[in-house]
């Protein structure tokens, strides 16, 4: 298996963050629910166990970052299947419209407790806005995912929570 990158590394932490909503270097159950239901999600207490056992390597009962570090690298060499990364899409394009505009994104980063400032949210968007249109529609959300760009660490959070346990 390759070796993560530096950037990769500080991209997963970020990712790793947005569950530790403590600060205290590990993800648990209540902290993976508290995202889940905060993205529409409402997992049983039973598979919010099985999604932190699936990668819980010494058994505690939480996912601390080297875990979640080796996990990622093994899914960051698996490739997501169209219907995950249509899902994914979903979650930001929270009007159903088939585009995700700064306020939608601003909307589902706030819920994931990461504080972005309008330049900054505008600049996420710049990036994958290919056609100008100020807003991400599929195809360049499709391009964005597939090249790692501005919102890996996003996609590694949802390509986390959509290859667990299917929650409805």
């Amino acid at each position: 298996m390759d070796q993560l990158s530096n950037e990769q590394i500080t991209e997963f932490k970020e990712a790793f963050s947005l569950f530790d909503k403590d600060g205290d270097g590990t993800i648990t159950t209540a902290e993976l629910g508290t995202v889940m239901r905060s993205l529409g999600q409402n997992p049983t207490e039973g598979e919010l166990h099985d999604m932190i056992n699936e990668v819980d390597a010494d058994g505690d009962g939480t996912i601390d970052f080297s875990e979640f570090l080796a996990m990622m690298q093994k899914r960051a060499h698996e490739s997501d299947s169209e219907d995950e990364i249509r899902q994914a899409f979903k979650v930001f394009d929270r009007d159903g419209n088939g585009t995700i505009s700064a306020a939608e994104l601003k909307q589902v980063m706030t819920s994931l407790g990461e504080r972005l400032s309008d330049a900054e949210l505008q600049a996420m968007i710049n990036e994958a806005d290919q056609d100008g249109n100020g807003e991400i529609d599929y195809q360049e959300w499709l391009e964005m995912i597939l090249t790692w760009t501005k919102l890996k660490h996003a996609c590694a959070y949802y390509c986390l929570v959509l290859q667990g346990p299917s929650v409805k």
